[in-house]
């Protein structure tokens, strides 16, 4: 599934999630939303946001608007009735800035970019590119300073020079051991930097350093900006900016029959290096190197990271996850379980804004004491038995949600359920009137239950008794919505346990966290049932 995201910022920190205004990074305009799933420019999108669509590129800058907004939500029960929190990308995943670089009478920002994903064979390109903060041009003739780090280790550090304002570099990796080239033009003293010989065309670099996934940071200077002599008052202080390039890992680990089940991870901040699943006490761990240090987390906006487990691994599915990092309990909003984005896989998701890092931090500093920081970052999932209704699915373009709830909470065989669902518009969360749709229950590959309706207010509610021996993987699917062959769908899994049948949910939703009240739910479960059936006589 592509999520498409433009760079946003929250301009309401507080309050009703249809009123939250978001900002565009890129362009500046400002749009009013119904819930933060929504982050994008206007209904077609700005103009600079659509290019960056139609390369496929992903830019997620999470502002301090948004993650105080998120924080002071995961630590109140108050709140509207769903509040969407949009699947966050990694910090510097495609793209960093340094703001603001101080030099002479100017201040200078520098964006860093590089692929989020390596190809395998072959160079990949860096470009690092100067602007005057003031005019938002080029700046022509600089000197940068760079240092590229990975793992502990210098991939490469020189100087170059940058006639337009863009340094080209192409990097590749190398056998050898210690060896690091770099291949252009040397300039002369006394900032000898490198620059390519050829109009707007890259300087070449090959490192052992470069090649793996993971975190890569960018330590830059500006030596020097204009008049190549002038160098006083500049590269006295060195700046920061992380790129991570996608790191996925597998784990095969045991059950508790002894049985091997495949995990993975997926990071889009820096490298896994290890993964746990303890089958007695139901819970994965699993650990990446992270720096504490105030420096670096004052430019980290969100550390994202995901566990994957396939769907019919019965004994780790479960309503809910809680997680943790480094023995500090995270809030609700920054573990996040998606059931949609693969057919036959989990993914729970680790969201961690930087005020989410700055808690945890602080927790930690609590528990130590005085004594030293660790250099990671441990998280721990764990399963929990409680649900909120209602659960939550988007159709593949988001046009359409699909809210879905069913009482009683406990499925039983040879007892009616009522599934209670509403049609949604996926952009502004109302229901949408005469909505038709195709209700489906589908358990081991074979239709169970196919229902046509058309619900008039938006809501509308399905009543199916499960047989006695109809347990097991079970979805839940909406086909033709409002007559357009749009879908979505929903997993359960029934299972019988002392003649009842406890129901794990399956999906939650699409990067979706919902927070209902249970009283608030019943009452709307009964409320919609009866004005539906006055409806429909």
């Amino acid at each position: 599934m592509q999520f498409r995201v433009c760079i946003a910022v929250a301009m309401a920190v507080l309050g009703d999630c249809r009123n939250t205004q978001l900002m565009c990074g890129l362009c500046g305009d400002r749009t009013r939303i119904r819930g933060l799933r929504n982050m994008r420019c206007a209904p077609a999108g700005c103009a600079p946001t659509r290019d960056l669509l139609k390369t496929g590129s992903v830019v997620v800058a999470v502002s301090v608007g948004l993650a105080a907004f998120l924080f002071a939500l995961s630590a109140s029960d108050a709140g509207p009735p769903y509040v969407f929190a949009n699947l966050a990308y990694g910090h510097g995943l495609g793209v960093d800035r340094i703001q603001s670089i101080p030099v002479h009478d100017k201040k200078i920002a520098v964006d860093v970019e590089m692929p989020q994903k390596f190809e395998g064979e072959g160079s990949e390109r860096v470009t690092i590119t100067a602007i005057d903060v003031d005019t938002g041009e080029n700046v022509a003739d600089v000197v940068l300073a760079v240092g590229m780090i990975h793992a502990g280790e210098t991939v490469f550090q020189d100087n170059f020079f940058a006639g337009d304002g863009v340094l080209r570099l192409d990097i590749e990796s190398t056998s050898s051991d210690s060896v690091i080239e770099i291949d252009g033009v040397r300039g002369a003293s006394p900032l000898e930097a490198w620059y390519s010989p050829v109009e707007e065309g890259p300087v070449t670099i090959t490192s052992p350093g470069f090649g793996s996934d993971g975190l890569y940071t960018f330590e830059i200077s500006i030596l020097a900006v204009g008049d190549l002599t002038n160098t006083e008052g500049t590269g006295v202080m060195s700046y920061f900016a992380d790129l991570s390039v996608e790191e996925s890992a597998r784990y095969v680990q045991e059950d508790s029959d002894g049985d091997e089940v495949q995990f993975g991870t997926k990071s889009y901040f820096d490298g896994v290096s290890s993964l746990q699943y303890d089958a007695d006490s139901g819970e994965v761990v699993f650990e990446m190197p992270f720096d504490w240090s105030e420096r670096r987390m004052s430019h980290i906006p969100v550390v994202h990271a995901e566990v994957h487990f396939p769907k019919s691994f019965a004994e780790f599915l479960s309503p809910g996850y809680e997680g943790s990092v480094n023995g500090v309990g995270l809030f609700r909003s920054s573990v996040i379980v998606d059931d949609y984005s693969m057919e036959d896989e989990r993914i729970v998701h680790f969201v961690l804004l930087q005020d989410h890092l700055r808690f945890v931090k602080n927790e930690m500093k609590k528990e130590l004491d005085g004594q030293p920081l660790p250099g990671n970052m441990v998280f721990k999932l764990v399963t929990v038995d409680e649900v909120s209704f209602p659960l939550d699915a988007y159709t593949k373009d988001e046009e359409f949600l699909v809210n879905l709830s069913w009482d009683p909470p406990e499925i039983q065989p040879e007892v009616e359920t009522i599934f209670v669902f509403t049609i949604r518009d996926g952009r502004t969360g109302e229901p949408l009137r005469d909505s038709e749709y195709t209700f489906v229950i589908v358990q081991n590959g074979e239709e169970l239950h196919r229902a046509s309706g058309n619900a008039k207010i938006g809501g509308h509610f399905v009543k199916y008794t499960f047989e006695e021996e109809q347990t097991g993987p079970t979805t839940i699917r909406f086909e033709n919505i409002r007559g357009i062959g749009q879908e979505t769908e929903f997993g359960i899994l029934v299972v019988p346990e002392f003649g009842t049948t406890v129901v794990l949910v399956m999906v939650v939703s699409v990067g979706t966290a919902l927070f209902f009240a249970s009283w608030h739910q019943r009452r709307h479960l009964q409320n919609l049932v009866v004005s539906d059936t006055k409806t429909d006589s």
